[in-house]
């Protein structure tokens, strides 16, 4: 099952590293397999700094779990079958607030896992997931950490309807290589080497009430996962508003704002907005850049377009800068991506190279 496609601009991209965590415990015919019916190509593993789209990963996820029959990966020593997570989040419809929800998502993954689970304190205000686990490879404890947390606090932003920030997130391993991943993900307060892996939210939230009916948990696992490792954006902070501001300079090619005119929009000065940015763990720059890469990798890899078209789409004045960027976003040149990306004997477009 592919999840349906989106606008260009609601389209996100998954480090490289998660498809090969996900893919670490398949054999090489399997995992040929599973990057031929999902389209990503095998080319693209080779480079860590290499993105592939939400929707593939979304495909990647489903593929590997029916060629291990099981929805977790085979980290944990039980297999999560799949259909556990579908009658996991049916259990959680009738709960009466989002605190009784949490409790009972973690009392399902106890009986659906046996290596990786989390208990639920409250202190000082904060409401905070401890994670155990008992995986003695420290590459597929981390993977399960991460596909853990993804799960329970996407269900979480599900059962509320709107995101639920984390305050905090600590691991209790060494900071990986995708580490900026986990500012996404997680929280922009981040800590590795940590005692305990455990995050932490606003423990009022507890109390917000399920929203979600039976229409709602149709349409959640009918994007599912996608609907999961995403989750409910944040769409209240000041690096929400500036996205949502420059979203239409990618989709209809428009040009960039400078920080001054978008800080005026706002009703603030250039200084205030680059205080609440960097407060939220954002810059303008870097939203530019993300948003530019994603569009990059998108454009690369669904549309025709010559590399100097998508580079004048991306509001970039000659080719050499898109060029210059895109290498530093990913490790190499934008034709190399579009290569290594393309499914073989695809002929590409004469400048793609």
């Amino acid at each position: 099952m592919h999840p349906a496609p989106v606008p260009l601009e609601e389209k996100d991209t998954v480090s490289i590293a998660f498809v090969l965590a996900a893919m670490a415990r398949l054999d090489g015919a399997a995992r040929a397999r599973v990057l031929q019916a999902v389209g990503i190509p095998a080319e693209l593993l080779r480079g860590p700094q290499s993105r592939v789209t939400a929707d593939a990963f979304a495909a990647l996820w489903l593929a590997v779990a029916s060629e291990m029959d099981d929805e977790f990966f085979g980290l944990d020593a039980r297999r999560m079958k799949p259909g556990s997570f579908k009658l996991l989040c049916r259990s959680l419809l009738p709960a009466a607030d989002l605190g009784q929800a949490l409790r009972r998502v973690l009392r399902g993954f106890g009986c659906l896992l046996d290596d990786i689970g989390a208990e639920l304190q409250v202190r000082e205000g904060e409401a905070v997931l401890t994670v155990r686990h008992r995986m003695p490879d420290e590459d597929t404890r981390r993977f399960a950490v991460e596909t853990f947390l993804v799960l329970v606090h996407g269900l979480m932003c599900w059962l509320a309807g709107r995101r639920i920030p984390l305050r905090w997130a600590r691991f209790a391993y060494p900071r990986p290589a995708h580490a900026r991943e986990y500012a996404l993900m997680y929280s922009q307060q981040l800590a590795f080497d940590a005692p305990q892996t455990a995050v932490a939210f606003d423990a009022a939230l507890l109390g917000a009430p399920v929203v979600q009916d039976e229409r709602g948990l149709k349409l959640f696992l009918a994007a599912a996962p996608r609907s999961v490792f995403l989750k409910y954006r944040n769409e209240e902070g000041t690096a929400a508003r500036v996205r949502r501001r420059l979203k239409p300079c990618v989709e209809a090619g428009a040009e960039w704002p400078r920080l001054e005119t978008v800080a005026a929009e706002l009703h603030q000065s250039a200084n205030t907005l680059r205080r609440r940015l960097a407060a939220e763990g954002a810059s303008y720059q870097g939203l530019k850049d993300a948003l530019r890469r994603d569009a990059a990798i998108h454009l690369l890899t669904g549309s025709r377009l010559s590399v100097e078209a998508i580079a004048a789409r991306l509001g970039y004045e000659d080719a050499s800068a898109f060029h210059r960027a895109f290498r530093k976003w990913l490790g190499m040149q934008p034709g190399e991506y579009r290569a290594r990306a393309a499914p073989q004997g695809t002929p590409l477009p004469a400048s793609g190279r």
